[in-house]
């Protein structure tokens, strides 16, 4: 879940601890194009304040229109926005889009206290929803779970933000650092060389000084996990790929040519690793752009990153390594071209 998300339930917890009355709506639903995906939140306090988004804005103004004149709902139910031409622009839905939603009236701080207890404690938890009774329970969640709705129960699973950790405090990293947090990763930089973390700026971000294999042992990473490598120094990067590689992280990588990382493969053998680990290493990391700057190639990294974080098919994107190899390729075949007899 994303940050904004946990913002909703900690404020809706502690608006129904004020003794407000609380609605929490949940995306459940998206047709075409949508402004926000499925188990989107927003709160709605019984005075109309709210919290969250669910849309552009204009659903939102719906709702809190509704509220204040017909007051909170007393029971769980579904809406839906942007089923006509009409509404979607009524609503400022994009072309096409429509959304449907559960609106639920919120009674028991002491549930919304429990999950968000658990969230501080790095755990998945699914949220179940009988719609026709209102009763809400938790129950424990693991990684490949998504939001499931039928129509009669809505089970909404919620967990700890994505983690990156990248392995070097320098200009890169400080620039990846900085595109990753706006993409609502928790961003945890380690570095034990002090010209380095010394100098180490970036606003939201947890800087260590720890050597990098026992970062990521500490770290315990899981499916929402990713590790990149980005200092050039193998005493440094392979000792935090070594211990990624065997994790279930989600993206292992690391910088470099295709030469380097085919070195750091060899090296990487020598460790406790199997082929099959070794062989999910991305080297060089990123996918390719022709970038150059520091600033370009943290683009570069990040849209490999969202992509194995979306699940994009492997042979639908186009990687460093490959995209050079089929360059490299092309430059032969063009110079047998250009020397060949007429």
């Amino acid at each position: 879940m994303d940050s904004l998300d946990l913002e909703v339930l900690t404020r809706a917890r502690d608006w129904l601890h004020a003794g407000h009355r609380v609605m929490l709506a949940t995306v459940v639903r998206t047709w075409g194009s949508s402004p926000r995906p499925p188990g989107a939140l927003l709160a709605l306090r019984d005075d109309g304040r709210a919290v969250g988004s669910v849309s552009g804005g204009c659903i939102e103004d719906d709702l809190i229109h509704r509220l204040r004149r017909d007051g909170l709902p007393r029971d769980a139910h579904t809406v839906s926005y942007g089923v006509t031409a009409d509404e979607a622009r009524r609503f400022g839905l994009p072309c096409g889009g429509t959304l449907q939603l559960v609106l639920e009236p919120l009674a028991d701080a002491g549930a919304l206290d429990e999950l968000l207890d658990r969230l501080a404690r790095n755990e998945l938890a699914t949220r179940r929803l009988d719609l026709a009774s209102g009763r809400a329970t938790l129950h424990a969640g693991h990684a490949d779970q998504g939001l499931h709705f039928d129509g009669h129960t809505l089970i909404s699973v919620f967990g700890p933000r994505y983690r990156l950790l990248l392995i070097g405090a320098g200009q890169l990293s400080s620039a990846l650092a900085r595109i990753a947090s706006a993409l609502d990763f928790a961003v945890t930089v380690c570095d034990p060389r002090e010209e380095y973390s010394e100098e180490w700026n970036v606003p939201g971000t947890v800087l260590t000084r720890d050597m990098p294999d026992d970062v990521v042992i500490a770290m315990r990473p899981d499916a929402r996990t990713a590790v990149i490598a980005l200092t050039h120094d193998p005493k440094l990067d392979d000792l935090a790929l070594m211990e990624a590689l065997k994790s279930p992280a989600f993206y292992v990588a690391a910088l470099g040519s295709r030469h380097n990382n085919d070195a750091r493969r060899e090296r990487l053998k020598e460790f406790d690793l199997s082929e099959a680990q070794i062989e999910r290493l991305h080297g060089p990391a990123g996918l390719y752009i022709g970038s150059r700057t520091p600033a370009e190639i943290a683009v570069s990294i990040a849209a490999e990153l969202v992509a194995m974080k979306n699940g994009a098919a492997a042979d639908s994107l186009l990687n460093v390594r490959d995209a050079k190899a089929a360059l490299d390729i092309a430059a032969d075949t063009l110079s047998s071209c250009a020397v060949a007899p007429t």
